[in-house]
C-alpha cells in the first residue's frame, strides 16, 4: 500500500439566480451614466424637489434657526394636565 497522501481539487460552479440582466437596456445605461456621474464628483438628485418658497420650507427652515439657536425642540402634541373636579353628592 502506498503512503502518499491524494490531493482532491473541487471546483464549485456559482450559478447567477434572479433575472438576467440585459446590458444595453435604457435601465442599465441610465445606471450606468449616474454611476459615472458620481465617480467625476457630479451630483445626483433624488426624489421629488422641494419649493423653496413653500409653508412648509419656512417652517423648517424657522425650525433648524430655533435649533441652530441652541433652543430644546419638543416633538409632538404638547401634555395638558387633566383638571378633576368634585361633585358633591345631594343626601
Amino acid at each position: 500500500m502506498s503512503k502518499q497522501k491524494k490531493s482532491v481539487e473541487i471546483v464549485e460552479t456559482v450559478k447567477s439566480k434572479g433575472r438576467p440582466v440585459v446590458e444595453n437596456s435604457a435601465r442599465q445605461m441610465r445606471l450606468a451614466a449616474r454611476a459615472a456621474r458620481v465617480a467625476a464628483g457630479g451630483e445626483v438628485k433624488r426624489g421629488r424637489p422641494a419649493v423653496q418658497t413653500s409653508a412648509r420650507q419656512a417652517k423648517l427652515a424657522a425650525q433648524a434657526a430655533r435649533i441652530a439657536a441652541g433652543e430644546v425642540i419638543r416633538r409632538g402634541r404638547p401634555k395638558v394636565e387633566k383638571v378633576v373636579t368634585e361633585v358633591a353628592a345631594e343626601a
